[in-house]
């Protein structure tokens, strides 16, 4: 070993026990090495002799380097040498009578080479290296390892060159369209016959460098005269690979990827059709079979999907009604195949499968009546729909607990299912009537299904509801058109022996909130309707995610139908008493309550139903007399010891606090000003008598962030509320709030004042101008202090500043 290879030993070192300056020094012999004019002989005598592969690798890629870089200044001698290197290690050629030690070397090392094999195409072919390919051809006969390195090659040509599936700038563009039409002209017919030859001879001694081949094959078809594989000889030997058992799965695998490169190959719709009718497709459909392979599966399930997709799009195109007809028959024939592989195969072309199928049902829509066939294909289409939208049960207790897997898995899904719900939708539009009979049986059918898969069954079922929901206009939906009426009863009257899984019961509270324009017009269904969401189904749930969902959901119900609610307000009242105990007791657990909102979102929703004008004023006043006047008792008294607090308690009572201004926040929404201030004025009162002890809040904990952004809030709240009784409160209001609000706290500070401004213009004009220099000069110490933070000093233009905010009440 000589210091060369020492040194690139050492730069690959990953072990640690190098040391870091001896590390350094290899590097930087490395890179004086590449310097040397004599760089590309040595890396070819070393890819000669050397057989430690990090030492191949880095003569590969400083070979590589050269060439991409300084291929320009070489001199015509260089080039040669390379060239015929390069050439002749890839055809197991010696070099000057020695052997090259690549041909023994790993698959990376042997895909750098034809990397740069690839890079001397883009260079010199065909103008300067016109025989490179035709060159190759006769080496193949030398057996697996040439094959294998012809193909390697091939496969990096398309990679870097030819594909388009990457981004080409216009000058690989270029570059790629004069390679492909000089391979036309010279040696695609060769290369196409050395695949057959090669596929021919060792389908049955060495399998593997036949599926090496037809991989390759399939990334030509595309560009290549589609005449030279669709012959009685080629197309006779891919499906012979494909169909005959006891081959090796990948090779049958690779056959049908070949077939589906000739599928998809572009052409005129005419010349398509006849192409997909001769193929005979049909032969390979009882392949889709679980007792088949995986890997072979799915390659037919790709084949067939992308057979089905071609014939649709042929049939969008063709002109003549005998051509259509074809087509629609090829259709029918293929579709039962495609339907069951996504039933039943697992597979990774269920998203190509989505895409034909919307595709088909787009088709259609020119269609009127469905004809039998067609709605036969709509049900299978529908089934196809519930199979994939199940979750596995393999995560039923990972989705209920919502761990870090069953988190993964409900997202997987969710964006899983948004293809499949897009085309319920469409089918939904298509064939309304079939799609609600196969959603109200699949309701049916999974209440009946066994315990071990209950859970996935009625999951799948319920969001197949809510996703027609989701596909039905208002107006449709107020008048319950078709079987909704009886799909929503149903639902409504049905209790699932899941309903405990946190899946199952969230997905039934939205659908019932999904229908609730139903409801709102058939107000039959309003007992159902509550209980589901004040019962252990919903707000009562034992998992949390549910019950804090349900009063989010039962909020929104509130807000939508409101005064129809009004006969059930007492029953409510009552349904909710241990959730409302938790805030209004002396004593509730603020660890229980504070941080989320289904208190808040509870409080929300009381307010909107007790604060209707439809509620008699007595009842009203009792309703929010009972719910207002301990939550202000608790804070009253959090006020009276706030002095001795100890550190511990601190935290915990600040947060119930908190939770306490929130819940009353919310609770206020629901009374409107005119009710407030103008026809129950004892209303307003209370929420005066509120808004008093509230302001002690700020006295008591000046400094408490949390707590004053959440008294702002009330206040904001209460300017819309009360009106202008909150008046005599702004002057102590506002003092309070300025007296030590941060920078930050100044924005809420200031769209307060404005609110006033807008809502109360002229009438605010005393109170304003009374604490108005104190604005003035807290919003120049928080710029001030920003300034000194930012590291700049106080200069004329903050002075300015001040002087023009001092000067606005004289302006006013």
């Amino acid at each position: 070993m000589d210091d060369v290879e020492r040194a690139i030993l050492i730069t690959f070192d990953e072990s640690g026990a190098i040391d870091s300056e001896l590390k350094s020094q290899a590097v930087n012999f490395c890179q004086q090495i590449k310097e040397t004019p004599s760089i590309c002989s040595l890396c070819i005598e070393k890819l000669c002799f050397c057989k430690l592969v990090q030492v191949q690798f880095w003569c590969l890629q400083t070979l590589h380097e050269v060439i991409r870089v300084k291929y320009g200044s070489m001199s015509l001698e260089e080039k040669n040498f390379v060239r015929k290197s390069v050439f002749s290690m890839a055809c197991l050629e010696g070099i000057d009578d020695k052997m090259c030690a690549v041909s023994d070397s790993p698959a990376f090392i042997k895909n750098k080479l034809a990397q740069i094999l690839v890079t001397l195409i883009y260079l010199e072919y065909p103008l300067i290296w016109s025989s490179i390919f035709v060159d190759f051809l006769p080496h193949l006969s030398k057996g697996a390892l040439v094959i294998d390195m012809f193909s390697r090659l091939l496969k990096a040509l398309d990679d870097e060159l030819v594909s388009m599936d990457y981004p080409r700038t216009p000058e690989e563009m270029g570059v790629a369209g004069r390679v492909k039409d000089a391979m036309r002209l010279q040696c695609v017919p060769q290369i196409v016959r050395a695949w057959y030859d090669i596929v021919s001879m060792f389908r049955n001694s060495d399998p593997e460098i036949c599926t090496t081949v037809l991989d390759c094959m399939s990334r030509y078809v595309s560009w290549i005269d589609i005449g030279l594989i669709v012959n009685d000889a080629f197309i006779l030997l891919l499906f012979e690979l494909i169909l005959i058992d006891g081959l090796s799965e990948q090779l049958r695998g690779a056959a049908a990827g070949c077939v589906l490169a000739v599928v998809s190959k572009r052409m005129n719709a005419q010349s398509k059709l006849s192409l997909l009718k001769n193929l005979q497709l049909s032969r390979v459909f009882g392949l889709i079979s679980d007792d088949n392979d995986y890997d072979l599966v799915s390659r037919v399930a790709a084949l067939i999907t992308g057979y089905a997709m071609e014939v649709l799009e042929c049939s969008k195109r063709v002109n003549s009604e005998d051509a259509k007809v074809v087509s629609m028959e090829l259709l029918d024939e293929v579709l039962p195949t495609v339907f069951y592989a996504m039933q039943n195969c697992e597979m990774d072309a269920a998203f190509s499968i989505v895409q034909f199928l919307s595709g088909y049902v787009a088709t259609m829509k020119m269609f009127s009546p469905l004809q039998e066939k067609q709605m036969l294909h709509i049900s299978q289409i529908l089934e196809v729909i519930r199979t994939q939208i199940r979750y596995d049960p393999m995560y039923r207790n990972n989705l209920d607990i919502l761990d870090k897997i069953g988190m993964e898995e409900e997202d997987r899904m969710v964006e899983f299912r948004k293809d499949l719900f897009v085309l319920l939708r469409n089918v939904g539009r298509v064939a309304p009537e079939v799609t609600q009979i196969f959603i109200r049986n699949s309701l049916a059918s999974a209440i009946a299904s066994s315990s071990d898969r209950n859970v996935e069954e009625v999951e799948a079922a319920l969001s197949l509801i809510y996703a027609l929901g989701e596909s039905m206009s208002d107006e449709a939906m107020r008048a319950g058109n078709g079987l909704l009426s009886e799909l929503v009863t149903n639902l409504l009257s049905t209790r699932f022996p899941c309903h405990s899984n946190r899946l199952v019961a969230l997905v039934y509270l939205e659908t019932i909130t999904r229908y609730m324009k139903f409801v709102q017009e058939n107000t039959q269904y309003i007992p159902l309707v509550l209980a589901t969401l004040l019962d252990e189904r919903g707000i009562h749930h034992q998992n949390i995610y549910v019950s804090r969902r349900a009063s989010y959901l039962f909020m929104r119900v509130v807000k939508l139908l409101k005064s129809k609610l009004v006969p059930f307000i007492e029953t409510i009242l009552q349904s909710l008493e241990d959730i409302v105990a938790r805030f209004t007791s002396m004593n509730f657990a603020s660890k229980e309550a504070a941080g989320s909102e289904d208190g808040v979102h509870i409080f929300e929703a009381i307010g909107l139903l007790i604060g209707m004008e439809d509620v008699p004023l007595e009842k009203q006043s009792d309703y929010l007399s009972s719910l207002l006047t301990p939550l202000c008792r608790q804070v009253e008294v959090m006020l009276m010891n706030a002095k001795v607090l100890n550190p511990e308690e601190s935290p915990l009572k600040l947060a119930n606090i908190q939770q306490i201004i929130m819940v009353i926040n919310a609770l206020s929404k629901g009374f409107g000003g005119r009710l407030v201030t103008g026809s129950r004025p004892a209303i307003g009162h209370m929420f005066k008598q509120t808004l008093d002890v509230l302001l002690q809040i700020l006295v008591e904990f000046p400094k408490v962030e949390p707590l004053r952004t959440k008294v702002l809030s009330f206040i904001h709240c209460m300017v819309d509320t009360i009106g202008t009784s909150v008046f005599p409160y702004l002057p102590k209001a506002l003092e309070q709030l300025l007296a030590e609000s941060e920078p930050k706290e100044m924005v809420g500070f200031l769209l307060l004042l404005n609110q006033l401004i807008c809502k109360f213009s002229t009438l605010v004009h005393d109170i304003l101008d009374e604490v108005f220099p104190a604005i003035a000069g807290r919003i120049l110490s928080s710029i001030r202090r920003v300034a000194d933070s930012s590291g700049l000093e106080a200069n004329t233009e903050y002075d300015q500043e001040l002087d023009v905010i001092l000067l606005l009440p004289s302006v006013r």
